[in-house]
């Protein structure tokens, strides 16, 4: 018997799109900060006359980044409501209606029934579900595309953005996206992933795993039947203080996408880069370091170079993973990345949890809303 997930036939994360304030200049950062092409650009120029949108690409990353370019745009309210942020995370099927029919006689809320898009270049196919606060997921088919992105993109005028000037940082993929949810909500959206889309519960952490002083999360990583698309999804715990989850909520005006891990094959090169750009990442305190060798093991990575740089390190019965977080990359302390590098290891890092939440507690203290 077929799972939910081979029914729907998900293949990967298409991309992800994001609606932001300014989506040139939001794209000039993500350039120039994370090593992203600009590929493809959609607005004025190219005949669409309610939104502009550039498509970023690195390794197999794709963001797309929309601006309204009127105030009558239907999702204007959103950057009130959230700031910049995740609108929808795309995922690519075999079949549109076929996924979209699924998920909808499975209890999913439609956003947009199966839309099919073309040009000169074929036919590009799309659907939306409902997930999370107002995050869509869309079902997308570009097997009959072979255009840039999408009908109303085109390539990427030089005279905006240089190919000559792009320098990508390693980055190659999208290993997770992070949802956070309402407090009591997370067990929820666990039981939307299984019914809806055939994901199974990959892991589960309580309040005993994710704590500090002062607060608490609890969280659960769902995934479809290959691995290749995983959304832990966090709670937040009562504690003596507010959570980071807690500050999100607030922050975002709901659920949202808390962060994106991607993934590099040299994570130091890629730290090294980042920070040259002036990407700021969380650190810990040097004690952190002393006591790895026990808790990890032996690793292929110097040690120094590590602390240098802050990366952060954990081990399971398959091997380790380095990892660490950018701050918030918007004045909302809200969105924010993980560069990750998996050398065979297959969790999310339960061993750094204590370390990584008391340094975004040090942050939380400095903006005053611990």
């Amino acid at each position: 018997m077929a799972s939910g997930s081979d029914a729907m036939a998900l293949k990967r994360i298409d991309h992800v799109r994001m609606f932001v304030g300014n989506a040139r200049q939001s794209a000039y950062f993500y350039r120039n900060a994370f090593g992203f092409e600009v590929v493809a650009y959609a607005g004025l120029e190219t005949g669409v006359r309610h939104e502009a949108a550039y498509v970023l690409r690195q390794g197999h990353i794709t963001f797309v980044l929309a601006s309204p370019l009127r105030p009558d745009h239907p999702d204007s309210s959103r950057l009130i409501q959230h700031g910049d942020g995740v609108q929808s995370i795309a995922l690519e099927v075999a079949d549109v209606g076929a996924a979209f029919e699924a998920a909808v006689a499975r209890g999913a809320r439609p956003a947009t029934p199966p839309t099919k898009l073309e040009d000169d270049h074929g036919v590009y196919e799309f659907a939306e579900i409902h997930a999370y606060g107002d995050t869509t997921h869309a079902f997308v088919d570009r097997s009959k595309y072979q255009g840039v992105f999408a009908p109303g993109f085109q390539p990427m005028d030089p005279d905006r953005y240089s190919p000559r000037t792009f320098h990508p940082v390693g980055l190659a993929a999208i290993d997770h996206i992070v949802a956070n949810v309402e407090e009591g909500r997370m067990g929820d959206w666990v039981d939307y992933y299984s019914k809806i889309m055939g994901f199974s519960l990959l892991a589960s952490f309580d309040d005993k795993d994710i704590s500090t002083e002062y607060s608490a999360l609890m969280s659960k990583v769902v995934a479809d039947g290959r691995g290749r698309i995983k959304f832990p999804i966090n709670e937040p715990a009562h504690g003596r203080r507010r959570s980071q989850i807690e500050e999100f909520l607030e922050y975002y005006g709901g659920p949202g996408v808390q962060h994106i891990a991607l993934a590099t094959g040299d994570i130091i090169s890629s730290v090294r880069a980042m920070a040259a750009n002036d990407v700021s990442f969380l650190k810990v305190p040097p004690a952190y370091y002393e006591m790895l060798p026990d808790r990890v093991g032996t690793i292929r990575e110097d040690l120094h170079e590590l602390a240098e740089l802050g990366i952060l390190v954990d081990r399971d019965e398959e091997g380790y993973l380095l990892q660490i977080f950018t701050k918030p990359v918007e004045d909302r302390p809200t969105l924010f990345f993980e560069i990750i590098q998996r050398r065979g290891a297959k969790s999310f890092g339960k061993g750094n949890f204590k370390a990584l939440f008391e340094a975004i507690e040090r942050e939380q203290e400095r903006r005053g809303t611990l």
